[in-house]
């Protein structure tokens, strides 16, 4: 029987492509250090049992993880507790600014709370992702800028996520990564 002793598991379900570049990072990170590491969608997600470790994330839509990863997180909540995981999110939230903005941005969605009291991860991050105001509606675009939103576009703190993957490593026992040239 093969050992998983460095394998890791980054999961991941994304709309627009933001938290499959975070999970991507994640996993060419984690690489990095020596671990084996399967990227893949959660559509296609392998057999839990083979992974020491499991990096999971969602993007957020309606305040709530996407369809297909609240329906992963039900069906392999036994799996999922017989090993380490840690959860991500990927929404508007942490890129708000301002007093309210900065408040509102740290409340985690009762829903996605839930999913995560579930699964009882060792961490759970939300990362800022990529925000286009093409195609969104005036009330949206108003209620954004309210909260302290305003800018557009790469919305990613690819230094956070970098210090999140670190985290993740030394609770594993993962060396330093090989290479220090892992860009977003």
């Amino acid at each position: 029987m093969e050992s998983n002793t460095s394998r890791i598991a980054v999961i991941y379900a994304t709309a627009q492509g933001s938290t499959r570049d975070i999970a991507e990072f994640i996993a060419t990170d984690l690489g990095s250090r020596g671990a084996e590491v399967e990227l893949t969608d959660v559509e296609h997600a392998p057999d839990l049992s083979r992974f020491r470790a499991i990096v999971f994330g969602s993007a957020v839509h309606d305040m709530d993880f996407l369809p297909a990863a609240t329906t992963f997180l039900h069906t392999h909540r036994e799996a999922l507790h017989n090993t380490d995981v840690w959860m991500f999110s990927v929404g508007l939230g942490p890129a708000l600014r301002g007093p309210i903005g900065r408040r509102v941005g740290r409340i985690v969605p009762r829903k996605i709370a839930a999913l995560v009291a579930s699964v009882a991860p060792c961490d759970y991050r939300a990362f800022a992702g990529h925000y286009e105001r093409a195609g969104i509606s005036l009330k949206a675009r108003t209620m954004y800028r309210l909260l302290g939103g305003g800018r557009y576009g790469d919305l990613r703190d690819w230094g956070a996520i970098r210090t999140w993957s670190s985290m993740i490593a030394q609770a594993l026992g993962l060396p330093q990564p090989q290479s220090t040239t892992i860009a977003p």
